[in-house]
């Protein structure tokens, strides 16, 4: 009888575990991610307005940098962290879109935060690289709106950034760049027309050799993603 009520007690907590686990994934999968791959295989310099109502106009997408010793653009760069922050993102349960998988596209900052904007995301990320005149400089950083436009997201944003920075550097222990690695922006078309909350990782300077190199390998790809997914989860 004890045997019985034994077994019958560890059914109850299996299945009870298994109820919590299935909850936490479907909680997930109600939170939306959408990543922007910065740049494209080819610029477009005709204008955009810099916001909604805006009379400044900047190029709807430039061509980005590029690796000082690897060559690679930054386009293929952002591209193949992205698609494995997809990856490693779904694994954990979350819906995941991204405004583009390939190379040859023609979209527009602004039109990159209305996609995100369609789909209701609960966090945009914008994926990009740096560079500098100083082949010295190096280090990583995140970007966060401040503008007018995107005051409702302002805050939500700022905690998001700070998350990011925080997890990226435990991850990949960069430096940060900038002395403290965050950067406030107003005057990025890619922040001002989101509804969402929205943050750019700057994830080292291709301008850098020793950077450069070090954010093409699969084993440095790997700690950047994995940390922009714990901060991903801190932040939802």
């Amino acid at each position: 009888m004890k045997r019985a009520i034994f077994i019958v007690a560890i059914f109850i907590l299996i299945f009870s575990q298994m109820g919590i686990d299935v909850g936490k994934a479907a909680s997930k999968e109600q939170r939306t991610i959408c990543i922007d791959p910065g740049h494209q295989s080819h610029q477009n310099l005709d204008k955009e307005p810099i916001a909604p109502g805006s009379k400044i106009r900047k190029a709807k997408v430039s061509s980005g940098t590029a690796g000082i010793a690897t060559k690679k653009p930054e386009y293929k760069l952002t591209l193949e962290v992205a698609l494995k922050l997809r990856d490693s993102l779904r694994k954990k349960g979350y819906k995941v879109f991204m405004t583009r998988t390939t190379h040859n596209v023609n979209i527009s900052n602004v039109q990159r935060a209305q996609y995100c904007n369609q789909k209701h995301a609960d966090l945009t990320l914008r994926i990009h690289a740096d560079g500098s005149i100083n082949k010295n400089v190096q280090g990583l950083s995140v970007l966060y709106p401040t503008g007018k436009s995107t005051k409702k997201v302002n805050q939500a944003s700022k905690k998001a950034a700070e998350y990011m920075l925080q997890e990226s550097i435990k991850a990949t222990r960069a430096k940060k760049a900038y002395r403290t690695g965050l950067m406030p922006r107003e005057d990025l078309s890619g922040f001002n027309w989101s509804t969402t909350p929205v943050i750019l990782i700057e994830m080292g300077f291709m301008s850098n050799q020793s950077e450069d190199r070090r954010l093409s390998t699969s084993s440095y790809q790997k700690k950047l993603v994995q940390g922009m997914v714990n901060a991903v989860e801190r932040y939802l």
